[in-house]
């Protein structure tokens, strides 16, 4: 299975482990970045994730920040993706389950690496069991995005704003 993943600079850490953990398994896992702990947006790696999902370059994406609140608005304001934030299995399950989840989203630094890895397990091993009415408000959900890719640069002027030190952590 190919998985997507991408994180922010608070959470290299726990992304190159998780990764490490998902390559064990026998998964080809698509690193997004960020590599290092070198300041950077997160919304930049939680639409990396969320593309490559989108563009069927990977099965599945997984998305980590410090809380995963604000790589999961990115993620989920990208079309074709469909993200929960968790911090439990049974929320992972019933969003594949009832939902089509593609992409799980995580708090890193709130959110264990086991439990991380233990729930990404239950999420991409879930089926999604279609019914008329599932794929009727699947349809309607994908229908509130609207543009399909973003330009590249996108957040250029926010990483602009980011090397003058004009954001904080």
């Amino acid at each position: 299975m190919k998985i997507a993943i991408g994180c922010d600079h608070i959470v290299t850490d726990v992304k190159d482990k998780v990764k490490k953990m998902l390559e064990n398994d026998g998964h080809e896992v698509i690193d997004c970045g960020t590599f290092d702990f070198e300041r950077t947006h997160y919304p930049i790696f939680g639409r990396k994730v969320a593309m490559q999902v989108n563009e069927k370059k990977a099965d599945f994406g997984v998305a980590i920040c410090g809380t995963g609140v604000g790589i999961s608005n990115a993620v989920q304001k990208t079309f074709g993706a469909r993200t929960v934030l968790v911090r439990d299995a049974i929320t992972a399950i019933d969003a594949r389950k009832n939902y089509d989840a593609n992409v799980i989203s995580f708090g890193g630094a709130v959110t264990g690496t086991g439990l991380i890895y233990e729930i990404i397990k239950k999420f991409i091993s879930t089926k999604y069991e279609p019914t008329p009415a599932k794929d009727e408000l699947i349809k309607k959900i994908n229908s509130l995005i609207t543009v399909k890719k973003f330009e590249d640069n996108l957040f250029d002027e926010e990483l602009t704003k980011w090397d003058k030190g004009l954001y904080h952590d």
